[in-house]
Parts: C-alpha cells; structure tokens; sequence
C-alpha cells in the first residue's frame, strides 16, 4: 500500500511540473526495490522462524544479502535525487517578505517541496530495511556459530565401550537395507538402459577420464617444462609458473575427468536419479583430491629437486611424499563417504561411527608424519651438531609442539567419546596443512612475479625509465611494495577461509561478502575511504605528476630559452612552476578522494601549531629558500663566500643551495644563513674580477720607472683587461720607502688568483734585474734593560725577514 502510494505521490509531482519530470522514473524505481526488499526480508525472518537445515540457512542468507544490497544500492540512488531536490530549491530561493510570487514558482516550491519529503521518506524506509536485512545476515551467522558450538560440545558413548557398538549394531540391519536399495535401484536402471543397446556415451566418457588421467596430465607436466626451458629466462618467475602450471593440471585433470565421466553416464541413460547427489558429490571429491594430491607434490618436487620451490632436502621430499598420497586417499575416502552417507540416508549411529574411524585413520597419518619429521631433524641434528640445529629448527620446534598437543587432546576426545570434535580437530589438521602448502606457493609467486617484472633491469622497468624517465630504484620499491600488498592480501583470505567454521559465518560467501564490505571502504569523518577510492587516487595522482613532468619539459626546452632570462632565473622558474604543478596534483588526488580544498586548508590550520614549534627550522628555510628565488640575490654560478668558505653556487631548492669549494667538495648552507647573514657575492654586480697588488721599494729608486714596469707587467698578461686600464698608484710614504698600491681588471673572479700570481712573478723578476728592491716598511726593536737604559738598537729589518 506505502508502495503504491508513494508511486502516485511521484506521478501526481511529474504532472504537477516538468521540471522533475527527470528525477521520478528512477526515484520511482528505487522505491519499488525497497518495497521489494522489505517483502524478501519478512519472507527470510518467517523462514528463520521454523528449523532450518545448513543448505537453507545459506539460501536464507544469500536473500538477506541479496535485499541489503538492493536497499544500500537505492538509498544511495534516492540521495542523489535528494541532492538534485535540494539544489534546485536553493536555487529558487527563499520568498521575501510581502512580496508576491509568480503562482508557477509557488506552484514550483510545492512540488519541490513534496518530492523532497517523499524522498527523504523512501530514503529512510530503505535504510530502516537495510538495517533489518543485516540484523537477520547476522542471526544467520551466530545461528551457524551455536551449531558449531552445539556439534563440538556433543558426546557419545566411547568407543572403547559396548554401549558405542551396540547402538551402531542396532542400527545396522537398518543401514544395510537402505545401501541395498540404494545399490538395487540404481543396477536395475542401469541393467534396463544396458538391455536397449551398447550406451556409447558412458564408455566415451570413462574413455575420455582415462585419457585426461593418464597421457594428458603427463603430457602436460614435460610440455610445460619443455617450454619453460626452452623459451623463458632463467629465473624464480619460470620455477613458479611451472610450480602453479603442474597444480592446475593436477586439480583440472582429476575434476574434468569425473566429470566427463558422469555426464557420460547421464547422457547415456545410466545414472539413476537417486544416484545424483553421490555422484555429483564424487566430482566435488575428485577436484579435491587432485589439488591435494597437486599441492602437495609442487612442495616437494621428490623427482624435480630443481624446479622445488620449498627449501627441502631431497630426502625430506622422498620420505613425505608416500605420507601425501596417503592424505589424498582419505580426503577422497572421507568426502566420499559423506555423499554416500547424505544419499541413502544413513543413521546417526552409523555416521558417528564413520567419524571415529577417519578421525583415527587422520590421527595416524598426522603421528606417522610427525615421527618421520622428528627422525629426519635427529640424523640431521646428529651431522649438524645439537647447537646449530636448535637455532634452525626452533620455528619447526614450536609447530611440531602444537601439533602434537592438538593430536593428543583429538585422541583423548576420540576416547571419551566426543567424536564430532575429535573428527573436526584431524581434519582441521589435514586441512591446514594442505591450505599452509597452497598459500606458501602463492607467497613465493606473488614476490616472484612482482619483484621479476617491477625491476630496473627488466622490460617493464626500461620502459617505465625510458618513457616517463622514472629512476630504477622507484620500479624496484614498487615492485618490493607491491609484493608486500598481494601476500598480505593473501595471508588474510587464508586466514578468513581457514578460520571460517569459528567465525560467524560457516558459508565461504561470508568472507567474500566481508571482503565486498571492505571494498566498499569505511568512512573517516566525512570522507569514504575504499581500496577503489585510494587506487582511483594514486592513478590521478600518477596522471598529475605525468602531466607535470611533460609541463616541466617543454617550460625547460622550449620557452625559457625563448626568453632573455639567465641560467639563474630559468632555474628560479623552474623551481616555482615545478613545486606549484607537485602541490596542483597532490590537491587534485586528494579531491579524486573528496578530499577538498577546504578540507586541506582545515587540516593545515590544525597543523600550524605543531609547524610552528616542530618544524619552524624547516619553515624558516623554506621561506628564505622563496625569497632566494624570488630576489634573487644569490643566483646559480656566482662566487660566493660564506664565512670562511668561497666557492660557486652550483643549485638553489627551497630548502638549502650547494656550493661547490675550490677542492671541488660541495657545502650544504640553509638558505636561512643566506638571508639572515652577511654573505660576499664577488659576482652580483658585475662579471670582473679584479688584481690587487701592494709593496714598497727604497725612497732612493725611481718611482716613475718602478710604475711604468708594473704596468708593462700588467699589460704583458693575457688575462689582463686593457678595460677598464691597468692602474699604479703611490699609497704612501713612510720610513723611508714608497708604498705601492696597484690594480687591474680579468674577466672573471676566478681568473684573479692566477692573473694575480702570474703578474707578480714578472714584477719580481724584472726588479731583480733592474736591481731594485722590494719589500715593505723597515722596523725598529729596542731592548730596553731593567735599569730603564736603552740597550744598543738591533739593526732595522724588513718584515720580510722577520720570523
């Protein structure tokens, strides 16, 4: 009734306005879905009602998730026509006071108005359903939990007793009657198909098993290493897919082949229908046993030591591998038996009785594999000294610990009486064991593969390098971390499968249905955050960055040389484009999550406290390092000192710029120091450098003669300027001698030591020749005694004589 008029609620708003004519069909549909999920959920809570078996609670179940799933996808279908609603009546506006409207506005608002109580209404209905839905998927699962519990705690009469035997005794008359009927029927049919002529698709089908057994299994194994050999490199990458290509092989084989079989017996009029769930049953088993028999033989490798994955010892191999097989005949046996059992409607007496009988037949094979295990660690213990085999072995120590009390307590379970638990604990034992193998050989796949084609040197590594200039040690990480991701996903599925009949849920679609419920993320304030959302992020974020990255080049290569900037404010624009496009990308992946901008900026505001004290260091220089780059008084390739420390400025970041010292080491300065002290630029103002020499000669010598040599000195020197001119000037008299002070120009700052020093060794050799002296202001000591007389006055001396 809601449904329907909820329906003409919507059909009356359509004819009301075309302007929502839009948003009725699929709020129209959504609110049929949720009137539809509401009738599945009151059928499947009338169901959970009454007493229902292990197959109909998983049927009950699947239609409880089934009506949440309808109810989550049209909630979600309905809010967003709410937020259209919504848009469109802030749209109008609000209606001013005293004015009157248009009767089409008001005619608007109302309709508006209506539609969006109705979709709020529905949207309320559906999350009121899918809150009911969820509330009977978790009935369902702690009804299978207390099952559990109930067949765990369940007791019996030992074995050991008369009491156990005589009630299966009792019941065997019974039991023998029902497998007679069950055999009669089905060989009646079969005799009676038979006598109408030769059922050629029966014998096609076994013919066809017997060939996919036997030729094509074998065949399949060499061809695969024959390939792998001869077309693959050699690495761990060609030992896994033969690892995985002889367990899909040996799991496909088996199934394909009981399954062929079986078909070919119902094609040819052979299988009884009472034989159906059995033989269905037996394919099921089939698969089982293959992949149990495939697993376990891709560990040990016994005949192909060099393809083994696991590091075993060849005699390890060759000891386990019998013990294997062994398992693989009572996982067979044992699901077989249980389809036998389920098909001609055994007892309870009698199924107990074959529990206990596989229960000790698991715990036999569990104590013969551990005492074959503890023989091979004594003899190697006994070669390897007892030390050494202790710090080896200790994992193996504990494993086998753990393993020896579970088959301990499952033997005294089996003798008190608490068979289903016993028969359980063997089985898990089995089982874990076998699902330990399968998940060891995906670890050692998953790294293999991830690390083997994420990497420097491979194909796809070149390419990545050689396309998107990506440096090898990024593709080795990647391929490092993307390893890491698949074999935790993988140790967490095995985790969920081997923990499933302790959990809330017995039925393996529970885990995949956690697992779609992860996906679907979780919210942290207002944002979903999903492994769809983080992935759709990292791809804006790669596509951002490829778009920088191509910005960059032609802003490098093509317009900045265009222009009449310098190698120094090309590499200032560089810097800003290339930080301004990083921060663009890393906002447009963050938006990709709904992440906005004003989200962004309240985190930043939440973050300047700490950014104030923590990391004022790192916020000083980055500053400084953007007004470095905007002043620019400090440009790449000027000579520069810093205290003591000359050298050119090879690069400028935001953080620091390098200087390259004379003997060619580079110095890191914060480009704090660079703003806050005084620092020596000798090429700010212009390119020279200039030549500065000073030295005395005798008041005696000529003074015009000593100038006109130091010019022709200077003048003599190639890289000497002729402008501005060289130029020789008397600084001073004093004591006796005429004090030079003399100058010329080179090209550069760092040409000025070696001009420097070239010139001087002219000037010295030419006064030497001229006879002239050369030296600085003489000095007088007097050694005065402790009379207070004044000794004789030493004779005076040049500085340069002095020590």
């Amino acid at each position: 009734m809601r449904l329907i008029l909820l329906s003409c609620a919507m059909i009356g708003l359509v004819a009301t306005g075309g302007a929502v004519s839009a948003q009725s069909n699929p709020a129209a549909a959504s609110a049929t879905r949720i009137a539809q999920a509401e009738v599945e959920v009151r059928a499947v809570d009338r169901a959970l009602d009454a007493r229902v078996d292990d197959e109909d609670r998983r049927g009950l179940r699947d239609r409880a998730q089934g009506a949440k799933d309808a109810t989550d996808q049209a909630v979600s279908d309905l809010s967003a026509q709410l937020a259209l609603v919504n848009a469109r009546i802030t749209g109008l506006g609000t209606p001013t006071p005293g004015e009157v409207e248009a009767p089409e506005l008001v005619a608007q608002r109302k309709a508006l108005a209506t539609l969006r109580a109705t979709l709020d209404a529905a949207i309320k209905r559906g999350r009121l359903a899918g809150v009911e839905a969820g509330q009977l998927i978790d009935e369902i699962d702690q009804s299978q939990a207390a099952q559990f519990n109930e067949k765990l705690s369940t007791k019996t009469p030992s074995p050991l007793s008369p009491a156990f035997w005589s009630i299966v005794l009792e019941q065997a008359p019974r039991d023998g009657r029902r497998v007679g009927l069950f055999l009669k029927q089905g060989g009646e049919q079969i005799a009676a198909q038979w006598r109408g002529g030769i059922p050629w698709q029966a014998l096609l089908g076994l013919a066809l098993a017997i060939v996919l057994i036997g030729p094509v299994r074998v065949g399949a194994h060499r061809l695969a290493q024959r390939r792998l050999i001869a077309e693959a490199p050699p690495s761990r990458v060609r030992r896994s897919a033969y690892t995985f290509w002889r367990v899909a092989v040996g799991t496909l084989c088996p199934l394909a082949a009981a399954f062929i079989l079986v078909q070919g017996l119902r094609w040819a009029g052979l299988l009884p229908q009472r034989w159906t769930s059995f033989l269905d049953g037996f394919v099921f088993a089939s698969g089982v046993a293959g992949f149990t028999a495939a697993v376990t033989g891709a560990v040990l490798m016994r005949s192909q030591p060099s393809w083994r994955i696991a590091p075993l010892e060849d005699e390890t191999a060759q000891r386990l591998r019998p013990l294997s097989w062994v398992l693989t005949l009572l996982t067979f046996t044992t699901a077989m038996v249980g389809y036998f059992e389920g098909a001609i409607g055994s007892s309870r007496s009698a199924v107990i009785a074959t529990q206990a009988v596989e229960a000790l037949l698991h715990l036999l094979l569990i104590v013969a594999t551990l005492v074959v295990l503890g023989q091979l660690r004594a003899r190697r213990a006994a070669q390897a000294g007892e030390a050494t085999h202790v710090g080896v072995s200790a994992g193996l120590s504990i494993a086998t610990l753990i393993a020896w009390i579970a088959v301990g307590v499952a033997g005294l379970a089996l003798l008190v009486g608490y068979i289903w638990f016993s028969w359980f604990v063997s089985l898990m034992i089995g089982w874990t064991v076998l699902l330990g193998s399968a998940l060891y050989l995906m670890l050692v796949a998953a790294d293999d593969i991830a690390t083997s084609i994420f990497v420097r040197d491979s194909k796809v590594g070149v390419t990545l390098t050689g396309a998107l200039g990506v440096r090898g040690s990024m593709i080795d990480q990647f391929g490092l971390v993307l390893s890491g991701m698949i074999r935790l996903a993988l140790v967490l599925l095995a985790l969920g499968v081997l923990l499933k009949p302790f959990g809330a849920s017995g039925d393996p679609g529970a885990i995949f249905d956690q697992i779609a419920s992860v996906a679907d993320g979780i919210k942290v304030g207002n944002v979903w955050i999903s492994p769809g959302a983080i992935l759709r992020g990292l791809v804006v974020l790669f596509v951002g960055l490829a778009l920088v990255r191509a910005f960059m080049r032609w802003l490098e290569q093509r317009y900045l040389p265009a222009t009449d900037l310098d190698g120094s404010g090309r590499n200032s624009v560089s810097l800003v484009a290339r930080y301004i496009g990083i921060a663009l990308a890393v906002i447009w992946a963050l938006a990709s999550l709904g992440i906005g901008v004003e989200r962004i900026a309240l985190l930043l505001s939440a973050l300047s406290v700490g950014i104030g004290f923590g990391l004022q260091a790192i916020t000083q220089n980055f500053v400084s390092g953007l007004i470095l780059l905007a002043e620019r008084p400090i440009k790449i390739g000027d000579l520069i000192r810093v205290g003591t420390d000359e050298g050119d400025v090879k690069r400028i970041s935001v953080r620091s710029t390098e200087i390259e010292l004379p003997d060619h080491s580079t110095l890191i300065v914060p480009n704090s120091e660079l703003i806050t002290k005084s620092v020596l630029n000798k090429t700010l103002a212009g390119p020279l450098g200039r030549i500065q020499i000073q030295f005395s000669i005798p008041i005696e010598e000529d003074a015009e003669v000593v100038r006109g040599i130091v010019l022709s000195c200077f003048t003599a020197e190639d890289t000497v300027l002729a402008d501005p001119a060289p130029a020789a000037f008397i600084d001073s008299i004093a004591d006796g001698r005429i004090r030079f002070n003399c100058f010329a120009h080179v090209a550069s700052p760092r040409a000025a030591y070696g001009a420097r020093s070239a010139v001087l060794l002219a000037l010295l050799s030419t006064l030497r020749q001229r006879g002239i002296e050369i030296g600085t202001v003489p000095q007088k000591m007097e050694l005065v005694r402790q009379g207070g007389t004044t000794a004789q006055p030493a004779p005076a001396k040049d500085e340069t004589e002095m020590k």
